[in-house]
């Protein structure tokens, strides 16, 4: 496996990580566990999931100094920009666990039996349900507001 290195914008200096390339048996791994934690997810329920958002917010705040300073080496954008964009994400997965809290996301519909001009119609209830994991790519022009922890993921 290739070890993954980044480049310090702001004076081209390489930087080491502990990341490496992803491998296809590695790649199927991955796409098995999102599965399950799909199912675990499911498990929670809508208040379970919302209020693992919320953390993920807190979380995200609670290491902002960290975070920050890892993403100016790698992008190269000014603290203020990313320290605005940690505020924004964790603001994110705040709103999507209000979202989830309220539930209109699963536009649930009910539309009760009754006669129509065509005979008597059926007893119809409808909502959305989640099919299971997606795969997130992240923008390195907005590490967090849209990348790994932003609304993207969040959502």
């Amino acid at each position: 496996m290739n070890v993954v290195t980044t480049v310090d914008p702001r004076d081209g200096r390489s930087r080491s990580t502990e990341l490496t390339e992803t491998g296809e048996s590695r790649l199927h791994t991955i796409a098995g566990q999102a599965s399950r934690a799909a199912r675990w997810l499911s498990g929670l329920g809508r208040p379970g999931r919302a209020a693992m958002l919320d953390a993920i917010g807190e979380s995200l705040e609670a290491r902002r100094v960290q975070l920050v300073a890892t993403a100016e080496a790698e992008t190269g954008l000014s603290r203020a920009r990313l320290d605005q964009e940690v505020t924004r994400a964790a603001v994110q997965f705040r709103m999507f666990g209000d979202v989830l809290r309220d539930g209109g996301y699963l536009e649930a519909m009910i539309d009760h039996a009754a006669d129509t001009p065509l005979g008597p119609g059926p007893d119809l209830r409808r909502m959305l349900v989640p099919l299971g994991p997606v795969a997130v790519f992240g923008a390195s022009n907005f590490p967090f507001a849209f990348s790994v922890a932003g609304g993207d993921t969040a959502s």
